[in-house]
């Protein structure tokens, strides 16, 4: 009997898609057409690759009003965000514009007896494994510029998002990115390690769960196969006594509970000056009982279920246990909470970091705040973590928040903002949050290896 993966909508329970997986057989002959395709795609000049690559983008973007829809069905965000276009062609473009300049042989030095250079070439055949929460924006992160730089590349997506990759590989082919090329899969956990094991990839990027970042390396052990893995997230916000308060409030908030809360980079711990604690609650709780909870489909819906009910219940299980241990929930359930995946947006104060609420990834729509004194108590408390992508600091003081930030372990530091990914610095992070980078110039060197050229000219001595 054939292995189906099945995408369970959070909407209502039903299965919205389904998809046979391949035997490990014929996953071994997908890899082996993209690697025999590799050098002819790498071959071609890399302005035709940019055009091409960018034309599939363009092709996705036709697909937007089916799209949308399909994501509230599949993951459960509201239609009314209009899905995820916009950053989407926002990074490919980014990476096609100085692809160029990133991909330029390193000039050493050149004289009448030796040339020597340093090229990036492409590392062969790319294994993308994408995540569900925002399924078309973490895709392209890796996908534009593994093309654009030469690579094949072959794209697994979530079983949440089992319609993505389909998508994608649908409109890049429409776009003469040629099928062996760009190649979507449907594979099960077990096949996904024994191909890595296999070395049937040149470079696995993974971004998922800490578990899953585990299970990619032990996969890859002993072939040397290179690995990108974005992993956990646990992301602090520290507002400053400066703060512009109705500004990191509607901020903070909105990073925290966007997408049902369920953002690698969402904000999932506050800290507040002492001086503008009181303040900046009383304004975050008003915001938060303004949502609407329902239906993605309904253009009303502000916060819709999250995406699938053993998400929420890892959620309700971590404010549960902070609520019996002493933390404070200023938001009564909501009348759509059905104990399932539609849950309740949550603000918790009195919290510790002796809950897993602080510790532990939620992915869903909690946020704990506390009281601080000072920039000690709170870098204290930010670098208090077992993961460190993103930190988002809240000041007038521009040299002030350099040296708070320059102290905290993280990957990108935010300045009076949050959760965004600007393709032109490095997406990156430390501890379990993983190691790698994307997107920028060094997205590109993560996507390439160096090659030496040491020439010397005939004739010279």
């Amino acid at each position: 009997m054939t292995n189906t993966l099945k995408c369970i909508s959070p909407i209502d329970g039903s299965v919205f898609a389904e998809r046979p997986v391949l035997s490990l057989d014929e996953a071994k002959s997908v890899a082996a057409k993209g690697r025999a395709a590799q050098a002819a795609w790498a071959a071609r000049p890399l302005e035709e690759r940019t055009r091409l690559v960018m034309a599939g983008v363009a092709a996705v973007g036709e697909m937007n009003d089916e799209i949308v829809p399909e994501l509230a069905h599949m993951m459960g965000r509201p239609v009314r965000f209009g899905g995820e276009f916009g950053g989407f062609n926002e990074r490919a473009s980014y990476m096609a514009s100085i692809a160029e300049t990133a991909l330029a042989p390193i000039e050493v030095g050149e004289d009448a007896t030796f040339k020597r250079y340093i090229k990036r070439v492409p590392l062969g055949l790319v294994f993308v494994v994408a995540p569900w929460n925002y399924p078309y924006m973490t895709a392209i992160n890796t996908v534009a510029p593994a093309l654009i730089a030469g690579n094949s590349v072959i794209l697994k997506h979530a079983t949440q998002t089992l319609l993505v990759g389909e998508r994608m590989a649908k409109a890049f082919h429409a776009a003469g990115v040629p099928e062996e090329v760009f190649q979507n899969v449907f594979l099960d956990h077990d096949t996904t390690s024994d191909l890595i094991a296999a070395n049937a990839f040149d470079f696995v990027n993974f971004t998922g769960s800490v578990g899953g970042g585990k299970a990619m390396e032990r996969a890859a052990a002993g072939t040397f196969t290179g690995t990108g893995l974005e992993l956990g997230g646990k992301d602090p916000g520290y507002v400053m006594e400066d703060a512009d308060l109705d500004a990191a409030v509607d901020t903070l908030i909105d990073g925290a509970m966007f997408n049902s809360g369920q953002c690698c980079c969402g904000i999932e711990r506050i800290y507040v000056h002492e001086s503008l604690f009181d303040a900046f609650v009383e304004k975050a709780v008003a915001v938060v009982k303004g949502y609407k909870l329902g239906n993605p489909l309904d253009k009303e819906t502000t916060i819709g279920p999250m995406a699938n009910v053993r998400f929420a219940a890892e959620v309700r299980a971590q404010i549960a246990e902070a609520l019996d241990a002493g933390a404070v929930a200023h938001i009564d359930t909501f009348a759509e909470d059905d104990g399932a995946a539609y849950l309740t947006p949550q603000i918790l104060t009195n919290v510790t970091h002796d809950m897993r609420v602080m510790r532990d990834e939620s992915f869903g729509p909690v946020v704990g705040i506390m009281k601080v004194k000072d920039d000690e108590e709170a870098i204290r408390l930010m670098n208090d973590s077992d993961f460190g992508l993103t930190a988002s600091l809240w000041t007038s003081d521009l040299e002030r928040a350099e040296r708070v930030g320059d102290r905290i372990e993280t990957g990108t530091v935010f300045l009076n903002r949050a959760d965004y990914l600007d393709p032109g610095l490095c997406w990156t992070g430390c501890k379990q949050t993983g190691r790698g980078g994307g997107l920028s110039v060094i997205g590109y060197h993560n996507l390439t290896r160096p090659k030496s050229y040491h020439l010397k000219r005939l004739g010279t001595a």
